[in-house]
């Protein structure tokens, strides 16, 4: 017997009512504290005579007449320390503001106990214990700790490496570094004894870095411009001084330092590449809003990008903790600046665009769709995107082989992820699917060429089930998990049709019939061929 429509309706009407009822009858438990994901939060909480609550100068009094949802947003304002806070207080904020965390400590380490290895054209160093242990700053006074960071010179006499860009937070005034090292000497002390100079010779000679200080270092103090008015000059210590955005954020010399006249116009850095910070609509943050820049400082998200890689760390140990002030000042800063120059571009070759729009749409479109639109704050747009666009590939390339995560938030504690395909994809297949999203939906880029896919999985060093190489299990030669066959339509799997010859010319034709020899089958060199039909199975 069938139920007629408008009693089902009725009926599905009535049980929502009642859920409803019921559901308001029973208690709600108080919602549980989010888990913590901060080194500054495992800072804190380690502090001796830190309590369980977050310090007062951190919380904004709830006002009286706000309520719900505005009242509990105002409790939890982050604010930038008061002139009378203490030292501490204060240093813990610079602390924040200059992402000591992020560096200074090592995956899965103490909080401020160094051990980072960071890789330098030269080399790798290892970032520094800043606690106050023997092995860290113990015995360090704060006029040591003040030419540590004006002049790069530690308390031993000897020269740091820029690697710490001391060359940045020679802008930030004494009393500042002075509040910065009473919140270090605060911290519990932590022994982690490191041979941090990897460097091989003759970088090794600390000496040298002498003459890298005659080049490039400015020990100039930041001074504001009368010029402006005092949130750009709050955005310009912030973003030249503690903050050191053009560290990553500027293109670099032979010899490391920052390249004079294109500042925050993207620079590299091992296996990433920041993007350009200038108001540039097409690589830059001319297509963002002030407002989007501080949802993204903030949250770590907003709706063209997700804060991942070592951007998601700053976001995560330092933007996020940051009061709302202070980043509206920066994004008045950066959106004051000069643009990049725009750059002329060649269309990528038809064919590379045609195989990388196949591989697109068996392998990204289900999250990023296919007109590249991406989902609100979960997968973020391709289509206009300044971090596709950006000169240089590394970023988009280092995404597709290996994968990314969103960093969490407080805001945003959810991270995101995207799976690795360099399993999967091959390094012409990789460069064919970059170029298509580096030029399709208004986007424009110089196009991938497989060697610079090559050369960056050679730095990423995938064991021999992810490298794509020693083990491959490309698209066209699926592994033990799946029951289809090369060059079959994917469209078809579970269904009767199961195993059919994919469409795309050649590719079907060959699926149809065996082939006569190995590399008939695979394509020069034993490489998958770039085609349509390579990309539906």
């Amino acid at each position: 017997m069938r139920t007629h429509p408008l009693v089902a309706l009725a009926v599905v009407a009535a049980t929502i009512t009642t859920v409803a009822a019921v559901g308001q009858a029973i208690p709600v438990p108080p919602q549980q504290p989010l888990k913590k994901v901060h080194h500054a939060d495992a800072a804190l909480d380690a502090h001796p005579a830190a309590s369980s609550a977050v310090p007062q100068w951190l919380i904004a009094p709830a006002a009286s007449a706000a309520s719900g949802a505005d009242a509990a947003a105002s409790a939890n304002a982050i604010r930038r320390p008061a002139a009378d806070a203490s030292p501490i207080e204060r240093g813990r904020y610079l602390a924040a503001a200059g992402d000591c965390a992020g560096c200074h400590t090592a995956a899965g380490g103490t909080p401020y106990a160094g051990g980072r290895p960071l890789a330098t054209p030269f080399g790798t160093v290892l970032s520094a214990n800043l606690t106050p242990d023997a092995t860290g700053l113990k015995g360090w006074s704060a006029d040591q700790f003040y030419r540590a960071l004006h002049e790069g010179i530690s308390a031993n006499g000897d020269h740091l490496y820029p690697a710490f860009p001391y060359n940045w937070f020679t802008r930030m005034p004494r009393a500042d570094t002075d509040a910065l090292f009473a919140y270090l000497q605060s911290l519990p002390p932590t022994p982690h004894k490191l041979d941090r100079n990897q460097l091989p010779f003759p970088f090794n000679i600390r000496a040298l870095v002498s003459v890298w200080n005659m080049l490039y270092l400015d020990k100039t103090e930041f001074k504001p411009d009368p010029a402006h008015d005092e949130q750009w000059n709050r955005g310009a210590y912030l973003v030249e001084g503690p903050g050191h955005c053009a560290a990553c954020h500027t293109p670099r010399t032979v010899l490391g330092g920052p390249k004079s006249g294109h500042d925050f116009q993207g620079g590299a850095f091992d296996t990433w590449f920041a993007p350009d910070l200038t108001p540039n609509g097409r690589t830059g943050l001319g297509g963002w809003s002030r407002d989007e820049l501080v949802q993204f400082l903030r949250t770590g998200r907003n709706a063209h990008a997700l804060a991942t890689g070592e951007m998601g760390i700053v976001v995560q140990d330092s933007t996020s903790l940051l009061a709302d002030d202070d980043l509206q000042a920066i994004a008045s800063y950066l959106y004051d600046r000069a643009a990049s120059p725009a750059a002329s571009m060649t269309p990528p070759d038809t064919a590379m665009m045609k195989a990388g729009e196949a591989i697109f749409v068996d392998q990204c479109s289900a999250c990023h769709l296919m007109r590249g639109a991406g989902q609100a704050l979960a997968f973020p747009p391709l289509a206009r995107s300044a971090n596709l666009q950006q000169s240089d590939p590394t970023t988009a390339l280092r995404i597709i082989l290996a994968g990314t995560q969103a960093s969490p938030t407080r805001a945003q504690p959810t991270g995101f992820t995207m799976p690795a395909f360099a399993w999967k994809l091959d390094d012409r297949q990789v460069a064919a699917v970059a170029t298509y999203v580096r030029n399709e939906w208004g986007n424009a880029a110089p196009a991938v060429a497989p060697d610079q896919v090559a050369r960056l999985r050679d730095k990423l060093h995938f064991d021999a089930h992810t490298d794509g190489r020693t083990k491959p299990t490309p698209m066209t030669h699926p592994g033990p998990n799946t029951l289809g066959s090369a060059d079959t339509d994917s469209r078809d799997n579970g269904s009767a049709q199961a195993g059919r010859a994919a469409p795309g010319g050649d590719a079907a034709s060959a699926a149809s019939k065996p082939p006569s020899s190995p590399d008939q089958a695979s394509g020069p060199g034993g490489a998958p061929p770039l085609s349509p039909g390579a990309a539906a199975s």
